[in-house]
C-alpha cells in the first residue's frame, strides 16, 4: 500500500466546489465559480498546470506520454468499496481509477545534439491550436481578466495544400488581388461570394438589403451544395470549406462524412474569420497564438481564480470518492494525503473514471462510460480519436513565414484520407531555441493506423521521406528545399466528452479542431448546469472592452 503524501492539512475542509485537474475547461469553471463568490479548492495530481492542455519542456513531455503506457486500457467492471472511516459512519468511499486516453505513442529522435537545451522547449499536448481574433474565447478572456496574464503573437500566414503544393489562403480583398495562385476569373468569383456573405449579414442587422439575404432553404442545406450552386471552382470550394470554414470531414462525400456542414454554419465561420482579420493592431491575420504555448491559457484562468480566493494544491492526487451510506449522493473526496475534503459539487479531470453511485445495489455500481457520449446506445458506436504529431525541425517550411498554419483537405494526401489534416508551425513564440521550429499536426480518425498514415503523409509533404520505427532512428536524408527533421512524436488521443451526474461532473478532452469554440460552448453549458443558470463571467462596468488589444507590442 502506498504511503500517504505528507502535506499540511488543507483548511477549510468544506467547499462549494472541488475541482480535480487544471485543464482549460476545469480552470475556466474554477475561475467562473470563484467570480460569483463560490468557495473553490482546485487540485492537480501533476506538478504543473494545464493537464491535457499543458505545454511541457521536451523531457517532461516525453515522460507524460510514456506514463500513459502504464495505465490499464480497461477499467474493472465495478469500483472497489473502501471501508467506511468516518466517526459518524455516515458515508462510504470508492476507489478512483484512471483511464488510458493516449495510445500508440511513437517517439523518434534523429539528432539528439540539436535538441539542447531541452528545457528551452515548450510543447503543447493538445496542438495544433490557434485563436481567431474575434473568437468567443478571446471575448471570454477579456471579460474574465485572463487577458492580463497572457501575451499573444500573430500567425504570419495561412496556407492550404492543393495539387501537391502550398497556396496562400486569401482572407481579404487585398489578399485576393495579390494572390498569384488565383486566376482573374477565380478572384472575381471569390470576391462575389464574399460580397454575398457580407450582404447577408448586413441585411440581418437592418441595413435594408433584404434582397441579398440567403434563403432559409439554402441556409439549412449542406454548405458544399450551396457552394456548388454558386458555381465556384473546386479550388475555391476547398479554400472556403477547409481553410476558412474549417470543415473536418470530406464534405462532398456524404457517405463518408460524419459531420456535414450546413450553409448557416459555414457562412458564420466565414464571417468570424473575416471579423478576425485586423481586429487587433498587432495581429496581421486572423489568428493569434499564446507566447510560451497553449498551456498559458489554463494558467491565465487559474490566476484569475486565485485572485478571487480559489485555493490551489498541486501534486495532490484524489484516491477515493466519498458518498452517502446509502450511496444516493456525493459527499466529498479523499486525498492521497489521507485527508477527507467535502463539497457540494465535484468536477473531475477526463482521465478519471467516475463511479456511478446512483444505485443502492452494489451489483449495479459501475464506472461511468467515457466514450464520447453519455447514452448507452451511442456507446456501441466507434469512438472517434485524434491522431496528433509534434515535430522539431531545423528551419521553417517557408522561409518568409516563421509562424504559419497549413490545412491539408480530405483526400489531398492519399485516397483514404477522409478528414482534414491541420498543421501549425511556430518559431519565434518562445517555445523552442532560436533557429528551430516546432510543428503540430492533428487529424480525426477512427483507427490509429489510418490517423498515423495521414500524419506521415503530411509530414512527408513538408519534410521529405520519413522512416521511424523507434527512438533510435537515423537522421533522414537531407533535402535542399525541405527542413531537416530533428525529433518527432506521434500519438493517438481519445475524444472523451464530459460525464454529468447530479453533483459530480467531468470535463472533456481536447477536441480535434483548431479553435476553442466547441470547448467553450460545452464549458458554458456545464457552468449553467452546475450553478443554476448563472452567467459565466457576467459583464460589469469595469470589464475590458472589445477595443482592448489582446496582443501586446514586443
Amino acid at each position: 500500500m502506498e504511503e500517504p503524501i505528507c502535506q499540511p492539512l488543507i483548511e477549510p475542509s468544506f467547499y462549494d466546489l472541488v475541482v480535480v485537474g487544471t485543464g482549460l475547461p476545469e480552470s475556466i469553471l474554477a475561475a467562473g465559480a470563484s467570480a460569483i463568490g463560490k468557495s473553490v479548492l482546485h487540485l492537480d495530481p501533476n506538478g504543473f498546470y494545464g493537464s491535457h492542455f499543458s505545454s511541457l519542456s521536451l523531457h517532461p513531455f516525453i515522460q507524460f506520454l510514456e506514463t500513459q503506457q502504464n495505465i490499464p486500457s480497461q477499467l474493472p467492471e465495478h469500483p472497489t468499496v473502501i471501508a467506511t472511516s468516518s466517526p459518524s459512519d455516515d458515508y462510504s468511499s470508492f476507489s478512483i481509477k484512471s483511464r488510458r486516453l493516449y495510445s500508440e505513442i511513437e517517439i523518434c529522435t534523429f539528432a539528439p545534439e540539436a535538441l539542447e537545451p531541452s528545457r528551452s522547449f515548450s510543447l503543447d499536448l493538445s496542438g495544433p491550436r490557434v485563436l481567431l481574433c474575434a473568437d468567443p474565447m478571446v471575448d471570454l478572456m477579456l471579460k474574465s481578466g485572463a487577458s492580463h496574464h497572457i501575451e499573444f503573437k500573430s500567425i504570419d500566414g495561412n496556407f492550404i495544400y492543393i495539387d501537391g503544393r502550398l497556396s496562400p489562403v486569401p482572407d481579404s480583398r487585398e489578399a485576393i488581388f495579390k494572390d498569384r495562385n488565383l486566376g482573374l476569373t477565380e478572384k472575381s468569383q471569390l470576391m462575389r461570394f464574399f460580397k454575398l456573405v457580407h450582404e447577408h449579414f448586413s441585411s440581418s442587422e437592418g441595413d435594408g438589403q433584404e434582397g441579398r439575404r440567403i434563403s432559409e432553404d439554402d441556409l439549412e442545406s449542406p454548405f458544399y451544395k450551396f457552394l456548388r450552386k454558386q458555381r465556384l471552382p473546386a479550388k475555391i470550394k476547398s479554400i472556403i470549406l477547409y481553410a476558412i470554414a474549417m470543415a473536418d470531414y470530406d464534405q462532398e462525400s456524404p457517405e463518408d462524412c460524419k459531420k456535414l456542414l450546413r450553409t448557416k454554419d459555414g457562412i458564420e465561420g466565414l464571417a468570424l474569420y473575416h471579423a478576425s482579420v485586423g481586429r487587433f493592431p498587432n495581429a496581421l491575420g486572423a489568428f493569434i497564438y499564446p507566447i510560451y504555448g497553449q498551456g498559458e491559457l489554463p494558467q491565465a484562468f487559474c490566476r484569475c481564480a486565485a485572485v478571487k480566493g480559489c485555493l490551489y494544491v498541486l501534486r495532490m492526487p484524489v484516491t477515493e470518492m466519498l458518498v452517502s451510506k446509502e450511496r444516493s449522493h456525493y459527499k466529498g473526496v479523499r486525498l492521497a494525503s489521507g485527508q477527507d475534503i467535502f463539497s457540494h459539487q465535484l468536477l473531475m479531470d477526463p482521465s478519471i473514471a467516475i463511479p456511478s453511485f446512483v444505485s443502492s445495489s452494489m451489483s449495479d455500481l459501475k464506472y461511468e462510460e467515457f466514450d464520447g457520449s453519455n447514452s448507452g446506445e451511442a456507446s456501441k458506436k466507434k469512438v472517434t480519436k485524434v491522431a496528433r504529431g509534434v515535430c522539431i525541425t531545423s528551419v521553417s517550411v517557408m522561409a518568409d513565414f516563421p509562424n504559419l498554419l497549413i490545412v491539408f483537405p480530405p483526400r489531398s494526401l492519399h485516397a483514404k484520407q477522409l478528414t482534414s489534416v491541420r498543421a501549425i508551425q511556430l518559431s519565434n513564440m518562445l517555445i523552442c531555441p532560436p533557429g528551430l521550429c516546432v510543428l503540430y499536426f492533428a487529424t480525426l480518425c477512427d483507427s490509429g493506423i489510418l490517423g498515423k498514415k495521414s500524419l506521415r503523409a503530411a509530414m512527408k509533404a513538408l519534410f521529405g521521406p520519413i522512416v521511424c520505427e523507434n527512438s533510435e532512428s537515423s537522421l533522414p536524408e537531407s533535402h535542399e528545399t525541405k527542413p531537416t527533421l530533428l525529433w518527432s512524436a506521434m500519438y493517438i488521443q481519445e475524444l472523451a466528452e464530459g460525464v454529468e451526474l447530479d453533483d459530480v461532473n467531468s470535463c472533456f478532452m481536447p477536441d480535434g479542431t483548431l479553435h476553442y469554440r466547441e470547448l467553450l460552448k460545452s464549458t458554458t453549458k456545464l457552468f449553467k448546469k452546475m450553478f443554476l443558470q448563472e452567467e459565466l463571467f457576467p459583464e460589469t462596468a469595469a470589464d475590458a472592452t472589445d477595443d482592448e488589444p489582446v496582443e501586446r507590442p514586443e
